[in-house]
């Protein structure tokens, strides 16, 4: 039989008759050679299951490396201020190094989470609900928010005969995109006054997903009651269609804190390129850092952002009203997550779950410590 792991070879033995003494020298030189062989396997042994364990160490953890490129989504919105003046002054590709960064404009969270689940895109900025459903309806596989970006700047806007909750039953409203963050705050704010709404637009109050643009364009030709919008579409339509605000979302949080854009990653790219995560979040810092800095010219290098992804800036005084009303941190404010995913359930938007993993906040607090700021965390997280 071929000397083998599991077939070692036969050892020599010394058979012993009783009243027979085996001679000495040869019984010492067995004695050794056994030993030695008993030695070599042993050794053997040892180096395969080294061999073993490391094989299965790297079959279960791959070497992570750098990524050559970083596909980044976000929305030309002003909500999205952090993304746009980062791309707007060359922060992230700064930060990013010798990883090229490619970009891609959405309308809203819905539509960027699938990209973001058919690996069209590796990260976005984007509204917290469509990430909550995301990461339900995943069983937690699909992706990791990595740091907040915006809290506020989102409102219900109206016809300016509409004075009360109360003469909104059979009147049509609009949000970004069903399951849309602005989308379940407006469906569920109904259902605390009293109406029932359906995904399919039906109940009492008639909810129509549209394009922001779109939306604009209804609410002036007079085909819409109203709308639930992030900025600068609110301003918009307060400015320039003479629209009034029935309901500011800051007025429904504890003090007026909540989460209106995150950052968000691929589970899978986060796994493989940490490195590479590690330098969008130092961009995402950086570019919060140099909107606290530079507020006289934010407007002017943000509003040069919005024309080049929609092809026309901001007229000044709507810019300047949205950005009053938007503060940007990195902190995505985890403890009003329970109250999101609530609003989602309720909405008929999304299921009860634990969230406890949603959040991979380890490599934003690293760049955090490094910048001399602090650190940000997931306490209060949970369900409800």
């Amino acid at each position: 039989m071929p000397n083998h792991p599991e077939h070692p070879p036969k050892l020599a033995t010394t058979r012993i008759v009783a009243g027979e003494k085996p001679k000495g020298r040869r019984r010492t030189a067995e004695i050794i050679a056994v030993a030695a062989l008993v030695a070599l396997i042993g050794a053997g042994a040892a180096v395969a299951s080294v061999t073993a364990n490391n094989s299965a160490k790297n079959d279960a953890a791959p070497q992570a490396s750098a990524a050559a490129t970083l596909r980044l989504g976000y929305f030309p919105n002003v909500t999205h201020a952090p993304a746009i003046a980062g791309l707007q002054e060359g922060i992230f590709a700064k930060d990013l190094g010798a990883t090229k960064l490619t970009t891609q404009a959405f309308n809203a969270g819905p539509s960027a989470i699938e990209a973001l689940n058919a690996g069209a895109i590796d990260a976005a900025y984007l509204g917290p609900n469509p990430a909550i459903n995301s990461y339900v309806q995943s069983s937690g596989a699909s992706i990791r928010i990595i740091a907040g970006a915006t809290s506020g700047g989102a409102e219900l806007v109206v016809k300016p005969s509409i004075t009360s909750a109360a003469q909104l039953k059979g009147k049509v409203l609009a949000t970004p995109q069903l399951g849309g963050t602005q989308d379940v705050a407006l469906r569920s704010w109904l259902a605390g006054e009293g109406y029932k709404t359906t995904p399919g637009g039906g109940g009492d109050v008639t909810i129509n997903p549209t394009d922001n643009a779109q939306t604009l364009k209804l609410f002036q030709a007079g085909k819409l009651d109203g709308a639930w919008l992030p900025e600068p579409w609110a301003s918009r339509l307060v400015l320039q269609a003479g629209a009034k605000v029935l309901v500011n979302e800051a007025e429904l949080w504890d003090k007026g804190q909540f989460s209106t854009t995150v950052l968000v990653v691929n589970k899978s790219f986060l796994d493989a390129h940490p490195q590479t995560v590690e330098a969008l979040l130092k961009g995402h810092v950086d570019s919060i850092q140099w909107l606290g800095k530079h507020k006289p010219q934010a407007a002017a290098v943000v509003n040069a952002g919005l024309a080049k992804a929609a092809g026309k800036p901001l007229a000044q005084n709507v810019i300047d009203r949205s950005l009053t009303e938007l503060t940007f941190s990195a902190d995505p404010l985890a403890a009003t997550f329970p109250k999101l995913l609530q609003h989602g359930v309720a909405a008929g938007v999304t299921k009860q779950a634990d969230l406890s993993g949603i959040f991979d906040l380890e490599p934003l607090n690293q760049v955090l410590k490094a910048a001399g700021q602090k650190p940000v965390s997931a306490a209060g997280l949970g369900t409800e």
